[in-house]
Parts: C-alpha cells; sequence; structure tokens
C-alpha cells in the first residue's frame, strides 16, 4: 500500500494559546504526528483578538495600544522535547526550504511541528504582495527559516539555519503594516519604545539560534 502522511492543520490562536495544553500533550506523545500552524499572529477567524503569536508592537483587539511583550517562541518550545521534528518556513520567502521541511516532517516517525508564516488581512498589507512581503520577513530577521531533525548521530547538527543573516531593520519591515503603523500614529513615543524591544528580541533569537 502506498503510504499516506496524515496532517493537524491549525491556527496559531490554537496552537500557541487556547489548546496549547492539547497541543503540548501530542508533541509529548512520541506518536507519529504531524502538525502544520498556519502563524498569523493574530485570533483572524473571531476578529483579530491579540493571541500569545502575537509579536511585540503589534495593535490588535486586547492590544490597541501595542503589544508589550514579546511572541512566544513555540518551536523552541518543541525542541526542547528532544524527538519533535521542527520547520519554521515561509512559502514566499524560499519555496525549496518550504517543501524540504514538509517533505522531512513527513518522513519523521516521531511528532512534527511545521510553523508557517501566513499573511492575513489583520495585518494591514496589500495581500497581493504576500509572497514578497514573506520574503522580507526573513530578510528582516523577523521570521527565520530553520529546520530541527533531532539527530541519531553522535556528531550529527540537528539545528540548521536555513536563512542568512539579517539585512533590513525590523522597523522598516513592520512600517508596511497597518497594525504596527498605526501605533505610530496615535502613540509614537510608545510605538519608538516597542520597535526598539522588537528589534532586540530579533537580534536576541538570532544570535541564539546562530548558536544552536
Amino acid at each position: 500500500l502506498v503510504p499516506t502522511a496524515v496532517w493537524i492543520v491549525g491556527g496559531d490562536g490554537w496552537a500557541y494559546d487556547i489548546d496549547f495544553g492539547g497541543l503540548d500533550h501530542v508533541l509529548a506523545s512520541g506518536r507519529n504526528v504531524n502538525i502544520l500552524v498556519l502563524d498569523t499572529e493574530v485570533y483572524s477567524n473571531t476578529g483579530g483578538q491579540a493571541s500569545k503569536s502575537t509579536p511585540r508592537g503589534a495593535a490588535a483587539k486586547f492590544a490597541s495600544h501595542g503589544k508589550s511583550t514579546k511572541k512566544k517562541d513555540l518551536g523552541l518550545l518543541a525542541q526542547a522535547y528532544g524527538d519533535v521534528y521542527v520547520a519554521q518556513i515561509a512559502l514566499g520567502a524560499n519555496e525549496t526550504q518550504t517543501v524540504r521541511a514538509l517533505l522531512e516532517a513527513a518522513a519523521w516517525p516521531g511528532p512534527s511541528l511545521v510553523l508557517a508564516y501566513s499573511t492575513c488581512i489583520a495585518h494591514g498589507i496589500d495581500m497581493e504582495k504576500s509572497m514578497t512581503h514573506q520574503k522580507d520577513a526573513v530578510k528582516s530577521g523577523y521570521w527565520p527559516l530553520y529546520r530541527y531533525q533531532p539527530s541519531e548521530v553522535e556528531d550529527g547538527q540537528p539545528f540548521k539555519l536555513d536563512s542568512g543573516a539579517p539585512t533590513m531593520p525590523i522597523k522598516q519591515f513592520v512600517a508596511a503594516e497597518t497594525r504596527f503603523a498605526i501605533l505610530q500614529r496615535t502613540n509614537p513615543e510608545r510605538a519608538a519604545e516597542l520597535a526598539d524591544l522588537a528589534q532586540g528580541d530579533a537580534d536576541e533569537r538570532w544570535r541564539y539560534y546562530q548558536q544552536l
């Protein structure tokens, strides 16, 4: 019989927030389960409320003055189990890496978690430019691409950073999105403060991923 890959597909509100306990239970089970998270960084289907996936500085319902805390790193939490395949992808930024990650996840005999950057009308962008925007998300270090495959080889390197060093400041990337720009218009001082913190978040994440 031809083998088939079965996937659980959900949004970030589900995966990062309201059913994180259930997701964690599946990741800890050791079962051959593939999970694809379409990460829009906001509760898209219920009106645009902030979730634990919402990045620092973004305006959303329940965070109208810009979210003050940084985004939860779901990928790192999953990697902590040691037997979970984890990848972070963006189709518009690197199609080859996306396909490779999905194939590796399907082939991995244990739990797999793939986090896919997903543009959304709640971001306040021209949706016709979604693929270009995803390239900028990666170029700025806002959304690093990586694959983590637990290695059975003694000298294996499980973590592979698939995107290059950032070449664009976070401030330039988020300027194209209404969810960040609206705070710049209504409260420029807070917007500047959160923008500096967001850049620090991205820099620290990049340094840590490089060490991995």
